[in-house]
């Protein structure tokens, strides 16, 4: 049976083009009220406090890359597999510049262009999201 999906009016829920939902948020602020993430990529320099669900971690300093790119892109893919049918979650302190790379890497796997998936995320998550040349240059390159 599959979960409970995240409702799409929720703050910072966003519907991929193929029905998907992902939410993201900053972690520094409080858990949305509603149910949990059945899977979550938190995208952090330190390792994030356990959580009661599964979820993955990527170091990723603020304003910066993945240390790792290859494990960033198995964690991204996994999350975009997971959110057919999961509440799955991506998060990073602010819940704008990483997370809303990722998120744009999300829309890149679920079929959005390259060169548009910046545009897609700010559009429909935040106009912050991606906030570095080097993270909108990320999603360009990602795979």
């Amino acid at each position: 049976m599959s979960p409970i999906p995240w409702d799409p009016a929720a703050a910072g829920v966003l519907r991929l083009p193929s029905g998907r939902l992902v939410r993201g948020r900053g972690l520094r602020h409080p858990l949305p009220d509603g149910p949990p993430p059945t899977f979550a990529v938190y995208l952090q320099r330190r390792d994030p406090p356990p959580t009661a669900w599964p979820a993955r971690w990527v170091r990723w300093p603020d304003f910066r890359l993945p240390t790792d790119r290859t494990d960033a892109a198995s964690a991204l893919h996994e999350a975009w597999e997971c959110a057919a049918d999961e509440r799955v979650e991506i998060a990073c302190s602010g819940g704008l510049g990483r997370t809303g790379t990722a998120l744009a890497c999300l829309a890149v796997l679920d079929g959005v262009p390259r060169g548009d998936a910046v545009a897609f995320v700010r559009e429909h998550y935040s106009p912050r999201a991606a906030e570095t040349p080097w993270q909108r240059r990320y999603v360009t390159e990602f795979r």
